[in-house]
């Protein structure tokens, strides 16, 4: 099943190629959750589900605790005379200033669903920034959300940092981290999902926290750009590496593409 969010850097294109290297276990954790593709995706019998994005999490939050009645809330919002700019930036404003949990998440996924290109992008003072997307006719994900609404029966959606959730882990659990990837060049910067962002300090960490938890006989996979810092932060941690090129698009332009490489860096006890 397709999340029921466009996310940019979703994992959905490459469920097969994770799934074959996630070990067996009986709770899935997943300290950056973004879309949950891969949670929607296996059969983990329950799941812990973290993001530093509060909105992201609320979002969720309030999907699983309400189910259809918020699912019909959120449909309101995806008429014809919300689809265009003047409304659009109307209803970010009132995202941006809202405290009310209900009307916070709708309205998340209305920007999701509404915004260019699906961005979720934050200015400095942590206020959503993403310009109208300029669709025809804006999908409402239903299906996507019942399914979603579902599943997380047996789930835990929680806003932390990935330390806290990594530090919570116990025998039987399994671990993927999807992270905001280690930028290709100076200017390739993409951390700007939650506010914050996610610095060099952070890989490091990251990496640190898999060896540990690995030698405790908890597997943590991690998806990354592959380069020379990944590589050398993820093979001095003990990492098996698994390479791939992933064919991206350029802006809007479906026309142009570029190949991306990537990893999965598997931390797992050695069986020798």
């Amino acid at each position: 099943m397709k999340p029921f969010l466009k996310w940019a850097g979703g994992k959905y294109r490459l469920l097969n190629r994770i799934r074959e290297r996630l070990p067996r276990g009986t709770r899935l954790i997943e300290p950056f959750v973004g879309s949950a593709a891969v949670w929607l995706n296996t059969d983990y019998p329950r799941a812990l589900l973290a993001d530093n994005n509060r909105d992201l999490i609320q979002l969720y939050q309030t999907l699983q605790k309400y189910g259809a009645a918020f699912i019909e809330y959120c449909r309101s919002y995806f008429v014809p005379e919300n689809n265009v700019a003047e409304r659009y930036y109307a209803l970010r404003q009132r995202f941006n200033s809202t405290e009310d949990p209900w009307e916070k998440s709708a309205l998340f996924l209305y920007l999701n669903r509404h915004g260019y290109n699906g961005l979720c992008r934050y200015n400095g003072t942590g206020a959503f920034n993403v310009p109208f997307g300029r669709y025809r006719q804006p999908y409402f994900p239903e299906e996507e959300m019942y399914y979603f609404a579902e599943k997380a029966k047996t789930a835990e959606f929680v806003w932390e940092d990935f330390r806290a959730v990594m530090s919570s882990a116990k025998a039987g659990d399994v671990i993927y981290c999807d992270p905001p990837y280690v930028p290709l060049s100076s200017t390739a910067n993409f951390t700007g999902y939650s506010a914050g962002g996610f610095d060099w300090r952070d890989q490091k960490d990251l990496a640190m926290w898999a060896e540990n938890l690995a030698k405790q006989g908890i597997p943590v996979l991690i998806s990354n750009h592959a380069t020379d810092f990944t590589e050398n932060i993820y093979v001095h941690r003990g990492a098996l590496l698994d390479y791939f090129d992933v064919q991206r698009f350029i802006s809007c332009d479906g026309n142009h593409r570029q190949v991306a490489h990537e990893l999965l860096a598997l931390f797992a006890e050695s069986k020798e």
